[in-house]
């Protein structure tokens, strides 16, 4: 129904955003790759897919045309509902499950919340065709890679009570380029005690 929305960003939250176009504010749920590169007040595109259940219409959305296309194939594998679609999207790169899919790595994708190894495996199963070659040819190992010191913050934030998701997005809008792991944690507590 929607291919789009245009519109200015009035509202950040953790899995979802408020985008106003002509004074009507579409709630948009979405990923944490998505809302890292969002600005409160700046006019963005968001390509968007409406989920139609008998109790419930949600819209979810994405910077990027292949994360929706992605986030398509992923809500296509039986007993992967949007919020797990979601899930996987925030916890991984659109690179990252295409690698991780091409390769059947089950240990990679079962990293994203509510992914365990029976639904990695499936994913596999039923994507592994879904995904051309030519999807991974331009894929940069460089991107696949996750910092080594990102990883270990994240298990740290775990290790501390947090959930992967809250310790992934927390990260996700901190610059971690020449940060050693120990400044990430900092870093991310901070933020973290703000909430």
């Amino acid at each position: 129904m929607y291919r789009y929305i245009k519109g200015i960003v009035e509202e950040i939250s953790e899995d979802f955003i408020v985008i106003d176009n002509s004074g009507i504010g579409y709630k948009i749920h979405t990923s944490v790759n998505t809302i890292k590169d969002l600005k409160i007040g700046e006019e963005v595109k968001i390509y968007t897919y409406l989920n139609v259940r008998e109790d419930d219409m949600s819209l979810y959305g994405f910077g990027m045309k292949t994360e929706l296309e992605l986030f398509l194939k992923l809500i296509s594998v039986s007993k992967i509902g949007p919020k797990v679609g979601l899930g996987i999207l925030s916890a991984l790169s659109v690179d990252q499950i295409k690698y991780a899919i091409i390769n059947e790595d089950a240990n990679k994708l079962s990293e994203a919340p509510g992914v365990g190894k029976k639904t990695a495996n499936r994913m596999i199963l039923e994507l592994k065709d879904k995904i051309k070659d030519y999807d991974i040819e331009n894929i940069e190992t460089s991107n696949l890679n996750v910092n080594s010191n990102y990883d270990e913050s994240i298990d740290a934030l775990v290790a501390l009570g947090y959930t992967k998701y809250e310790a992934s997005n927390v990260i996700s809008r901190i610059d971690t380029k020449n940060l050693s792991t120990e400044d990430i944690i900092k870093l991310s507590l901070g933020e973290l005690s703000k909430r």
